[in-house]
This record gives C-alpha cells, structure tokens and sequence, in this order.
C-alpha cells in the first residue's frame, strides 16, 4: 500500500493558463464590441473608436495565445532529429557505407 494518497504528477499543463487567458480575452473583446456598437446608441466618434480598437486588439489578443495552445498541444513532433551534427560527418558516413557496399 501507498502511504500518501496523493502522488506528485509534476508541474500541469504548460498550455492551461495561456488557453484560460486567450478565453477571457476572446470574452471580454466580445462583449466590448456588442456593447460598443453605433447603431444602438450613437456617441462621440472618439468613445465609439476607442472601444473598437481596444475590443479588437482583445480579440485579437485571445485569438493569438490560442492558436500558440493550440500549436503546442496538437502541433507536429520533432521525431527525425539530424543524425549527424557536421556535415564532415555525414560525408564520412556516407564514404563508409559505400565502401562497404563495394566489398
């Protein structure tokens, strides 16, 4: 039997907190642009400007560190690192091989 009921399973998800925060921003930038809209209630252009740069900087805040969470969690391993470092190396490797395929 385990003495502790918990174990450590290490740090979480790197991905967790940006992917809350893209949300909220994407929430936040939503309501502002439905919220900031002429045609329901006419204001000084300045006020209308500001509160549709700052909804469209949020959303596009709350897009961007979503598609980084998204990249990170589903993006393409690196599996097929170089095998050689130098491409010396890689020559010398190649000159071997094919002096052994000629024996």
């Amino acid at each position: 039997m385990n003495p502790k009921p918990y174990e450590s399973h290490g740090a979480g998800d790197p991905t967790a907190v940006p992917g809350a925060l893209g949300l909220g921003l994407l929430a936040v930038g939503g309501w502002l642009l439905t919220t900031a809209r002429p045609w329901h209630k006419p204001g000084h252009p300045l006020t209308l400007g500001l509160g549709w740069t700052a909804s469209g900087v949020l959303l596009l805040c709350g897009l961007v560190l979503l598609a980084r969470c998204v990249r990170t969690v589903h993006g393409r391993p690196d599996t097929d690192p170089a095998p050689y470092a130098t491409a010396a190396e890689a020559t010398a490797a190649d000159a071997a091989r094919a002096t052994d395929t000629e024996d």
